[in-house]
C-alpha cells in the first residue's frame, strides 16, 4: 500500500467528483444516506447504550456511501445491499470494523467529555439531543468555550477515521493501523484538503443562499411553514449526501489500489482515476 502525494487543487477535483458522481444517481444516493442516518437515529434509542452504539455505527455508514458512490461513478446502480457492506466481507474484517466503530465511539465520547469539563455538560447534552438549546444558554461563555474545545478536538479525531474504513474494508489493515495511515495521509495533502473543505463550504454557502430564495418564494406564494421547512429538510439531506459521495475520491487518490482484492471487493472497488490530468496523480 502506497501513499500518494496529489497537489492541493487536487483538492476542487475532489468536490467536483462528488457532485457530479452524486448527480449520476441522486435519488439512490440520497435515499442511501437517508437510510444510514435513520438506521443511526433508531439506534439511539436503545436504553442506556444507543446513542454509544449510533456513534458505533458511522464508519460502517461512511463506508457504505464510499461504496456506493464508487458503484454509481462506474455506471452501476447502488442498492441498499451496500448498507450491509461491513458486514458481509468475511470475519476478519467484520471484526475489524466493530472494533474501529467502538474505537470511533469511544473517541467522540471523550471529546464530549473534555468539553464537558469546561461548562459541566450543557454543550455535550445539546449536541447529543438531550437537551433543547436556549438563547440564555448559547450566549453563555462557558458554553461556547465548550462548542470551540469539542470542535477543536473532534478535527484529529475526524482525520484519524476519513479514510480508516476504506483502509480496513479495500486494503485489510488493521484498525489502529488505519487510523495511522489515515491521519498520516490527511497531513501530507494537507492543501488538497485545505482546498476541499474550503470547496464544500462554498458548496454549502451557495446551497444555503439557494434554499433561503426558495423559503422566501414560497412564503411570498402563501406555503410557508411546513413547505419551507420541508425544502430546508431536504436540501440539507441532499448536500450532506453529496459530501459523503466524494470522500471515496478522497481515499483514492490518496492511496494506490489494492493489488489482490477478493472477488467483492473488486465489484465495489474505489473508481479508477479520471483521465482528467488536472485530477492531480494517481
Amino acid at each position: 500500500m502506497k501513499l500518494h502525494i496529489v497537489p492541493a487543487r487536487t483538492g476542487m477535483t475532489w468536490v467536483k467528483l462528488g457532485v457530479r458522481a452524486f448527480w449520476r444517481q441522486p435519488m439512490a444516493l440520497a435515499a442511501l444516506f437517508f437510510m444510514t442516518m435513520a438506521a443511526m437515529s433508531l439506534a439511539t434509542l436503545i436504553p442506556l447504550v444507543g446513542p454509544a452504539i449510533a456513534l458505533a455505527l458511522l464508519p460502517s455508514a461512511t463506508l457504505a456511501m464510499m461504496v456506493a458512490a464508487a458503484e454509481a461513478t462506474q455506471g452501476r446502480f447502488p442498492t441498499p445491499a451496500v448498507l450491509l457492506v461491513a458486514f458481509r466481507t468475511g470475519q476478519q474484517r467484520l471484526r475489524d470494523m466493530l472494533v474501529l466503530g467502538a474505537l470511533y465511539a469511544v473517541g467522540f465520547l471523550a471529546v464530549m467529555g473534555l468539553s464537558a469539563l469546561i461548562d459541566g455538560g450543557q454543550f455535550a447534552k445539546v449536541y447529543l439531543g438531550g437537551a433543547p438549546l436556549t438563547k440564555e444558554m448559547a450566549e453563555d461563555a462557558a458554553f461556547q468555550s465548550a462548542m470551540w474545545t469539542a470542535m477543536l478536538l473532534y478535527l484529529p479525531l475526524s482525520l484519524l477515521f476519513w479514510h480508516a474504513p476504506g483502509l480496513v474494508h479495500w486494503h485489510g489493515v488493521p484498525p489502529v493501523k488505519a487510523l495511522f495511515f489515515s491521519i498520516v495521509a490527511c497531513l501530507r495533502n494537507f492543501g488538497a484538503f485545505m482546498v476541499y473543505g474550503l470547496g464544500w463550504l462554498g458548496v454549502f454557502l451557495l446551497g444555503g443562499v439557494v434554499v433561503t430564495l426558495a423559503a422566501a418564494l414560497l412564503a411570498a406564494m402563501g406555503l410557508s411553514g411546513a413547505a419551507s421547512g420541508g425544502v430546508m429538510v431536504g436540501a440539507a439531506m441532499m448536500l450532506a449526501a453529496m459530501f459523503f459521495t466524494s470522500v471515496v475520491f478522497t481515499f483514492r487518490d490518496c492511496f494506490e489500489p489494492p493489488h489482490h482484492p477478493s472477488d467483492e471487493a473488486t465489484h465495489e472497488a474505489p473508481p479508477p482515476p479520471p483521465s482528467d490530468p488536472a485530477a492531480g496523480p494517481h
